[in-house]
């Protein structure tokens, strides 16, 4: 089975007392863009994430607002930052490092939270049946590029009716594949 291949540059997630802590109080999300995953969407406001060694500035916080803060971060940025960020599962955050985030009106030391994402395949029930997967399975993905073609080992496979079928790796990933454009693997398990 081919999945479409998409690059998660770094970005932030927040609650909504992080997003007012951040922005004031009563600040809603502004949409910039929706994302390929439904009811996810990339938001105008963007925050500086302080590590012990450097900033990465104006990073963009990705809606809506979730139950935890979360600093997703290639290991490249991570390394910026000096935080030594362990791949995870977007949400398994206990016991990972944390930094401080910066917004115009205020700023949050969060004690936990940064994380490289683990690359994974958002997949319904319908496509993983038909790709003969389930949820949580570890799986490969052959992705072809002119020069520089890769298979990446240790993806998850996510399944929930709401997905949209997408895989997702960080920009360290993207850059080892040349996985630029539209860009599709082969799940191979």
């Amino acid at each position: 089975m081919k999945v479409l291949v998409e690059t998660s540059a770094r970005h932030v997630h927040v609650t909504k007392e992080a997003l007012e802590t951040l922005f004031g109080k009563g600040h809603e999300l502004t949409i910039k863009k929706m994302l390929s995953q439904p009811g996810e969407f990339a938001c105008e406001e963007r925050v500086d994430v302080i590590g012990p060694k450097n900033t990465i500035k104006g990073i963009s916080i990705l809606g809506p607002c979730r139950k935890a803060t979360q600093v997703e971060l290639s290991l490249t940025d991570a390394r910026t930052v000096g935080i030594a960020a362990p791949v995870r599962e977007s949400g398994d955050t206990a016991g990972t490092p944390g930094c401080k985030l910066v917004g115009p009106a205020g700023e949050l030391e969060i004690p936990e939270g940064v994380i490289a994402a683990k690359r994974h395949i958002h997949l319904t029930t319908k496509d993983a049946n038909e790709a003969g997967v389930v949820n949580q399975q570890i799986v490969s993905v052959k992705i072809e590029s002119k020069g520089r073609s890769l298979t990446f080992g240790d993806v998850v496979i996510r399944v929930r009716d709401t997905f949209a079928p997408a895989m997702h790796i960080d920009t360290d990933e993207s850059n080892a594949a040349c996985a630029f454009g539209e860009v599709y693997g082969e799940i191979i398990k």
